[in-house]
């Protein structure tokens, strides 16, 4: 099992809009049964971490490429071009998860 981790830096100011266009999109790959359930978070304002730094993250069985030619990706340009103006930069992290065999 893998937890993936979406880190997002965003613009003074916009953790709260970035947040929720984050979700936004979390929640339609949700209901396309692309993902599992997802957690969006963020650090630096009342929290220690790195500030205007806003993540996402879930958890999946394997690893597979989103480029696969059975997946069928829901659209969410609407709501990626409105993220595009209050992201500064991202990048993407994955964990190999513990389980216990016992």
């Amino acid at each position: 099992m893998y937890l993936l981790r979406r880190a997002h830096k965003v613009k003074s100011g916009t953790v709260p809009q970035a947040a929720r266009l984050i979700y936004e999109i979390a929640k339609r790959y949700e209901d396309a049964g692309q993902r599992s359930s997802v957690r969006v978070y963020w650090s630096g304002y009342t929290v220690p971490g790195p500030a205007n730094t806003v993540y996402m993250e879930w958890v999946q069985e394997k690893l597979e490429s989103p480029y696969r030619e059975e997946n069928s990706s829901p659209d969410t340009g609407d709501l990626r071009k409105q993220l595009s103006e209050v992201i500064e930069d991202q990048h993407i992290e994955f964990y190999e998860m513990y389980q216990a065999t016992d």
